[in-house]
């Protein structure tokens, strides 16, 4: 039972591979890697592997290398603030491994994962308040942050075309990775961001937003 599983699972056995040699005209695999693997980027010589562990030894290994860390405060994450979220929200969908999971072998699906996340909040939200529609962005904080500051520069108007107006105002507050993405659209669009204290700022003709 043990053989027949594991033939299943890592691959064809003996006679299927020597039915699958026979069929490419090859004696061996070995004359298979010959014909289609050039030389040049062949290693001649075997890799030295290390002999195998047992999973439990392996995790103390590790669990030995990770105690030698020392523990430090990371600001990472500036903008998430302290929530109660129930472990089955957690567990379900912000660590839900199909989120990060491919499929594909060309996209990364924790861009399609976090849309679908986002779906599934929307919908327990209409749920809960027996609303037929409920909103939910798909943009993160800094994203919208551009996007808005896009959407002020295309609606302005004629006289603010006319003269130019193109300067958007940011309190000096904001969130650096914010004001990163904010900087890098507006560089493009001809948008001049002013960073300062919103308590001191007056608004001129030549501001936007």
């Amino acid at each position: 039972m043990n053989n027949f599983l594991q033939d299943r699972h890592i691959g064809p056995n003996t006679s299927e591979q020597a039915d699958m040699l026979k069929q490419l005209g090859v004696e061996s695999l070995n004359q298979l890697i010959e014909q289609t693997i050039p030389a040049a980027i062949r290693v001649d010589n075997t890799t030295d592997v290390y002999e195998a562990i047992p999973e439990h030894s392996h995790l103390a290994q590790l669990d030995y290398y990770a105690a030698q860390n020392n523990g430090r405060k990371t600001f990472i994450g500036r903008g998430w603030y302290e929530t109660v979220t129930p472990a089955v929200i957690q567990r379900n969908i912000l660590e839900n491994p199909v989120w990060y999971t491919s499929y594909t072998p060309y996209q990364a699906e924790v861009s399609q994962g976090r849309l679908e996340a986002l779906f599934l909040f929307q919908t327990a939200v209409s749920d809960m308040t027996g609303l037929p529609l409920a909103n939910c962005s798909l943009l993160d904080e800094a994203t919208a942050a551009a996007e808005a500051a896009t959407m002020i520069r295309n609606l302005r108007s004629r006289e603010q075309v006319k003269r130019n107006a193109n300067k958007i105002f940011v309190d000096t507050r904001i969130f650096p990775e914010i004001l990163s993405v904010m900087q890098t659209r507006a560089a493009g669009q001809g948008i001049e961001l002013i960073v300062g204290r919103y308590e001191e700022f007056e608004f001129t003709d030549d501001f936007i937003g």
